[in-house]
């Protein structure tokens, strides 16, 4: 009998049956972040933003998903804040990054999109999160977005009650590169660490955030512009006041 995918996947991907990666084969590692053109927007200081300080016991009992928001902006010093304890750059050094979440031989393959919708000082649209400069860039300024990604999230009506929505992508060959095809199991634990890293800020912010994983693959990729292989969206999670 044929195995199904999931155990072929488990199977494939042991390092007993793996081939040289990249790596071993001396190829030239990737980039740290995916190229851009446009002119970015500073973000202010994310460690000086006046929140709860809660403690952080508290915050991973008190931990929970939330599926409706208020109608209260985030700001952009919590856009900022979000942005950086969930994927900002503590270090660069020729070959890696370090930053405020863990990921598999420092690979760190994430690039974040964020949808906005009701953030003080930030016009509605798409935005990716510039980790290395800690600035954000707008790519898309499409008044559908919002309906689009909620279509695409098989009509999971948070999407459009969010203040803003996180959309983590995954850049295969960052990780890739170390660990060949292992490394697809190593980004889905990876998109765990960020989005862990995102409930825990939301209690000092006084809201609240929900995963989704439950999302149509090509849908997302077409809004984001994503060819699915090279670049895929990986992992969703909206944020709204509560």
């Amino acid at each position: 009998m044929s195995k199904s995918i999931g155990p072929l996947f488990m199977e494939k991907t042991m390092y007993k049956n793996m081939p040289k990666t990249p790596r071993q084969n001396q190829a030239e590692k990737p980039p740290l972040q995916m190229p851009y053109s446009g002119t970015p927007i500073d973000l202010p200081n994310p460690m000086a933003l006046e929140h709860k300080d809660v403690a952080l016991d508290k915050a991973m009992i008190d931990r929970k998903s939330h599926r409706k928001y208020t109608d209260q902006p985030l700001n952009l010093k919590e856009v900022s804040y979000l942005l950086y304890v969930s994927q900002g750059v503590k270090k660069t050094t020729e070959n890696n990054t370090f930053r405020t979440v863990p990921s598999a031989g420092a690979s760190h393959a994430f690039e974040t999109y964020i949808l906005i919708r009701n953030v003080v000082d930030l016009s509605p649209g798409l935005y990716r999160y510039l980790a290395l400069e800690h600035q954000l860039l707008k790519v898309s300024d499409d008044p559908n977005l919002t309906t689009k990604v909620k279509v695409a999230c098989l009509d999971q009506p948070m999407i459009e009650t969010s203040a803003l929505t996180f959309l983590w992508v995954a850049d295969i060959k960052r990780m890739h590169y170390k660990y060949g095809e292992r490394g697809y199991r190593f980004i889905f634990l990876d998109a765990g660490h960020v989005c862990q890293n995102i409930y825990l800020a939301c209690e000092n912010l006084g809201a609240g955030t929900v995963a989704i994983a439950a999302y149509d693959d090509t849908a997302v990729n077409a809004v984001l512009k994503l060819d699915g292989e090279a670049q895929f969206a990986t992992y969703i999670a909206p944020v709204g006041k509560i």
